[in-house]
């Protein structure tokens, strides 16, 4: 976390605290598990000593209600950052302190978040945990699939998107590897408008009123070209596509279709 180490806010020295939110990484457990709660963010002390400087420093920017940077760690080496946030709760018992986000386009001056305005306090922690799980989903699902779109081989990450096996609000919809593919934005247009399935077996499938239509370059080689061709899948087993996820969306797909 990032804070600014003065009491004029005006003029505030940046200082780095000496550790950030860990990303995750599939498979491994995270060396300090910070998360959401209803009541923001729980971002662990440094070590276990209340009394360590960087615990101080953030116990002291509690009390002046100076206005912090949370960084928050996606993948190795890449940290999202979340400005402006504040410390507004700290709990020695549990070595973890309660930090809230706040809206810079609402915010009024170095005042803290007001603790009655509910709906302003969730709409921000609503808005920064959405951001921050979509931008996590999306680092891990590209590394895992090498920055190359699962379709069609692209390698341009600027037009590559981390696209849900099952979408947000399915209850197995998790923001997770095996729940993603790596599509170039056709493929992933074309598999959210179920013009495109996906077989268990990996193997390719475009919705047979599109395989007869008659078009430009696009739709011949993007599209019904790559029918019953297999995607490309991780290297690492555990994460590549979930076959039961893979089953049910196709189920959709073939209603669909």
């Amino acid at each position: 976390m990032l804070r600014t180490d003065n009491t004029d806010c005006r003029h505030a020295i940046v200082r780095t605290h000496h550790r950030f939110p860990a990303p995750t990484v599939e498979g491994r457990e995270r060396p300090y598990d910070d998360g959401f709660t209803a009541d923001g963010v729980v971002y662990r002390y440094r070590g276990t000593d209340p009394n360590h400087p960087d615990n101080v420093g953030l116990r002291r920017a509690m009390e002046r209600q100076i206005p912090l940077v949370y960084l928050h760690g996606l993948v190795p080496g890449q940290y999202l950052a979340v400005w402006p946030v504040y410390v507004v709760a700290d709990d020695p018992a549990r070595h973890a302190f309660t930090v809230q986000p706040d809206e810079p386009g609402v915010l009024q001056g170095d005042v803290l978040l007001d603790s009655s305005d509910e709906l302003r306090r969730l709409y921000a922690l609503r808005t920064v945990r959405q951001r921050i799980h979509q931008q996590a989903f999306r680092q891990r699902v590209l590394r895992a699939y090498q920055m190359t779109c699962a379709v069609c081989r692209l390698h341009h990450v600027e037009l590559l998107d981390a696209a849900h096996i099952l979408p947000d609000g399915h209850p197995r919809g998790k923001p997770v590897v095996p729940n993603g593919l790596a599509l170039c934005k056709i493929h992933h247009a074309a598999f959210d408008a179920d013009i495109m399935g996906i077989r268990p077996d990996y193997s390719i499938d475009i919705r047979p009123d599109v395989l007869i239509e008659i078009d430009g370059p696009m739709l011949r080689h993007g599209l019904q070209g790559v029918h019953n061709q297999r995607i490309v899948v991780p290297r690492s087993v555990p994460l590549r596509p979930s076959v039961a996820f893979l089953e049910e969306r196709y189920d959709l797909f073939r209603k669909a279709s």
